[in-house]
């Protein structure tokens, strides 16, 4: 648990707030999905919810310390333990934006990753018109280091996608390791 946020497991009844969270990211220009029920949120939500917990890939709520209100996800992706590398990503619903709860969550998902499970290097893709994540993910402390050009279709366009790193020794110089 964080100051701002606490990460915590999916549950059922978490299936409204993704549903906005992936609204949110399609008006963002940052997905691109057919249309879903609500129906199809609530089985992904209780699914989630009773997933058998997998240490290195899993997807958590983002919960506000102070209200209790789900803010959004994060997760992480893939993971390579024999390599020591994982990818993951974040997403803060547009009405919780610009709070430092993205910012927190990614560190504390970043710190459990590093100093528990002893990774080495982790990895984001990010849609390249997409400023503030791009910020968030420099202020964190990632470097870019490369550009898959054109590599994603999206609204009608080919899109580039920045990829983009960081070690756990220049994670533990800007963050804490431990909580």
């Amino acid at each position: 648990m964080g100051k701002r946020v606490r990460l915590r497991g999916i549950e059922p009844g978490d299936a409204i707030a993704f549903q906005r969270f992936a609204e949110d990211e399609e008006r963002l220009g940052d997905l691109l999905n057919p249309p879903r029920s609500s129906e199809s949120y609530r089985l992904q939500a209780e699914q989630q919810a009773s997933v058998k917990p997998d240490s290195d890939r899993f997807q958590l709520a983002v919960e506000a310390v102070d209200t209790g209100e789900i803010v959004g996800g994060v997760g992480s992706h893939h993971a390579d333990p024999r390599s020591g590398w994982f990818e993951y990503g974040v997403t803060i619903g547009a009405e919780h934006r610009r709070r430092g709860y993205a910012a927190e969550a990614a560190v504390l998902l970043l710190r459990f990753m590093f100093a528990e499970h002893r990774y080495h290097k982790c990895q984001v893709r990010i849609f390249a018109h997409n400023e503030a994540s791009l910020a968030l993910h420099r202020r964190l402390g990632f470097v870019e280091e490369g550009r898959l050009r054109e590599l994603a279709f999206l609204a009608g366009r080919h899109r580039d996608v920045v990829m983009m790193g960081m070690l756990a020794d220049e994670f533990a110089q800007l963050h804490s390791m431990t909580t």
